[in-house]
């Protein structure tokens, strides 16, 4: 898949905009650690202050914050089936996401 755009975008207030959303839905659609990386990326340059995100290594882990513009960005990634049937590892109350890339291929 070609992607749309290089960089997120923002409405005036802030959040992403639907061809940042409708981006991370449509990643791939096969996957590699360079790819997932790649995907992560986009999503690590999105994502608001009003949460938090951290990445070592081959894992990920983001933190909602409570704001829907992060939501936003969750929901995009899960309805990037690919990417959460491989790289999803947990989920946990108050919004905190983790990712793993370690059973991609190179």
């Amino acid at each position: 898949m070609e992607r749309i755009m290089i960089e997120p975008t923002y409405d005036k207030d802030g959040y992403p905009t639907e061809a940042t959303l409708k981006t991370i839905e449509k990643w791939g659609p096969t996957f590699t650690k360079e790819t997932g990386r790649n995907l992560l990326d986009f999503c690590f340059e999105a994502w608001s202050s009003y949460g938090w995100s951290e990445q070592f290594g081959d894992e990920w882990s983001f933190a909602t914050g409570g704001w829907s513009g992060n939501e936003e960005i969750i929901g995009a990634m899960m309805e990037n089936r690919v990417f959460w049937s491989l790289c999803w590892e947990l989920s946990m109350r108050g919004g905190q996401y983790k990712f793993s890339l370690k059973g991609l291929p190179e």
